[in-house]
């Protein structure tokens, strides 16, 4: 019959429905090469030659008929689809019959896989078999829905890899798709499907389980468990039916599982599905991303607050955090006469100037490891030794306050403005915690914070002015020069120095 067709085709140079024809011809000559097979293999197992002749039996009616049962059917689906977009009614009724004895013989084999597996050819009124429901199935999806691709509704398209070793698999299916609106790539066997999976993104991969040099099961396990390629959803196709096969893939991480040959109804439905399930892990996972790129965010603005341990131990679920420091040292810094300076410049000058000068003291703090506590107006202050304990935290201070002194020069300069500041430090025991439920802050509090106030406002411009407790830390490290005595509000007389550079190779 097709020959004639084909004859009546190329008189009509319809060469589409020619190259269709030839396809669908083509498989029947092979199928009937592989009947002529199957009849010597089924008069050795009739006769008794081995229980390895009838696997071979089984192995053939499953995958070797099947393939190209699939290209008939399938070409001449498309050729039906043709006829009926256009207007050649007269090619669907022998079409037509082509595909009703494929499903005849795909029915036989069907029975003759049952009997081959069994021994027997089993008696009527059993229970139908998992391949008899399956064709259940399809009946009824073709009596609700006919095998036309312009009344198939595709909610969704992709970009669709399909993998087959078999050059008219791969181009029937392809066309399939891309009828439907999908994006159509390739591949002929599992190698290729790997590398062009490595170079491309696609939304779906259809994996011919089947392929003689790396087979379907083994291509899905590499793409899922490479941690760039694992969400990409995975279908296996096979001539193959076994229970054993399907299980596997599915637990190896196969999307679905569609058996050779295809109703096409069922494979978009399937297909369909699946994107929509890809859109939607495409959306969580962008949604992830965005929590976590916001996280990251929060986490920033966070230690930009809060000292990092702090940060840790309210992650830990710490609610009241306060801490006792037997040794910790604290530096106070304010400019001299800047209410002088802020009458007579802008607000937006003033805060230009405050924040260049404190992100040079933040960036010195930083260096230094020391904690910065907070700034009030034009007044700056820091901590070494907590909130964890550190040796050298007097040490460090001072390095602070010696670079605080050329940062306040060098800012001037550059507003064209004089300016100075005052800086006092203390060392002793301090509480540091967690204040306020709104805008809370770390402070830290106690008679060594009082004390470091008291030296700074009494000391004099461009001079850090250090207790007695903090020089004995400091003195084989630093220069200092005595100042004596000085009355502090509150405090009394203490006696302070003034601290001067670092002792050469110190």
């Amino acid at each position: 019959m097709t020959e004639i067709l084909i004859e009546d085709a190329r008189r009509s140079e319809d060469k589409s429905l020619v190259s269709d024809l030839e396809r669908v011809h083509s498989a029947g000559l092979l199928l009937r090469e592989q009947l002529g097979q199957l009849v010597n293999l089924a008069t050795q197992a009739s006769s008794g030659a081995g229980n390895n002749n009838s696997a071979a039996l089984r192995t053939t009616l499953r995958h070797e008929l099947r393939t190209p049962l699939n290209a008939v059917k399938g070409y001449s689906e498309l050729i039906m689809e043709d006829a009926r977009e256009s207007g050649r009614e007269d090619l669907l009724g022998d079409i037509a019959r082509i595909v009703a004895a494929a499903d005849q013989l795909l029915g036989q084999i069907d029975n003759l896989i049952g009997s081959t597996a069994t021994g027997n050819p089993g008696p009527s009124g059993t229970a139908p078999s998992a391949e008899a429901s399956r064709d259940l199935v399809g009946e009824i999806m073709r009596s609700i829905q006919p095998i036309t691709s312009k009344h198939m509704p595709n909610l969704l398209s992709g970009r669709i890899l399909v993998v087959d070793d078999t050059e008219a698999n791969r181009e029937l299916l392809s066309r399939r798709l891309r009828r439907q609106g999908h994006a159509v790539d390739t591949a002929d066997g599992g190698r290729s499907a790997l590398e062009a999976v490595a170079k491309s993104q696609f939304d779906l991969v259809l994996l011919d389980l089947m392929m003689p040099d790396i087979n379907g099961l083994e291509v899905l396990k590499r793409l899922k468990a490479h941690p760039v390629d694992q969400h990409i959803p995975v279908m296996m196709i096979s001539a193959l039916d076994e229970i054993d096969s399907i299980v596997r893939c599915i637990e190896a991480g196969a999307e679905d599982y569609i058996p050779k040959p295809f109703d096409p109804v069922l494979l978009g439905a399937r297909i369909g599905a699946s994107l929509e399930r890809k859109r939607l892990r495409d959306r969580e996972l962008a949604f992830i991303d965005e929590l976590r790129v916001e996280k990251g965010k929060t986490e920033a603005l966070l230690l930009n607050i809060l000292p990092e341990t702090i940060v840790n131990r309210i992650r830990k679920g710490d609610v009241a955090i306060a801490d006792s420091f037997a040794d910790a040292t604290i530096l106070f810094a304010d400019l001299v006469d800047f209410t002088t300076l802020a009458g007579r410049c802008s607000p937006a000058r003033i805060v230009d100037l405050l924040n260049s000068l404190f992100s040079s003291f933040d960036a010195l703090a930083k260096e230094l490891k020391l904690e910065k506590i907070k700034t009030v107006g034009d007044a700056y202050m820091v901590a070494g030794g907590i909130p964890e304990e550190r040796p050298g935290h007097a040490h460090a201070i001072a390095d602070m306050a010696l670079g605080m002194i050329d940062a306040v020069r060098d800012t001037g300069k550059r507003f064209g403005e004089t300016l100075e500041a005052r800086i006092g430090i203390h060392s002793g025991e301090v509480v540091a915690g967690l204040i306020g439920q709104h805008r809370s802050i770390y402070d830290v509090w106690g008679d060594t914070v009082n004390t470091a106030s008291r030296l700074e406002s009494s000391g004099l411009p461009s001079r850090i002015q250090i207790s007695e407790t903090t020089y004995q830390k400091i003195r084989d490290t630093f220069h200092c020069e005595l100042r004596g005595p000085v009355a502090l509000k509150g405090k009394g007389e203490m006696l302070t120095y003034f601290l001067g550079g670092r002792v050469k190779g110190a």
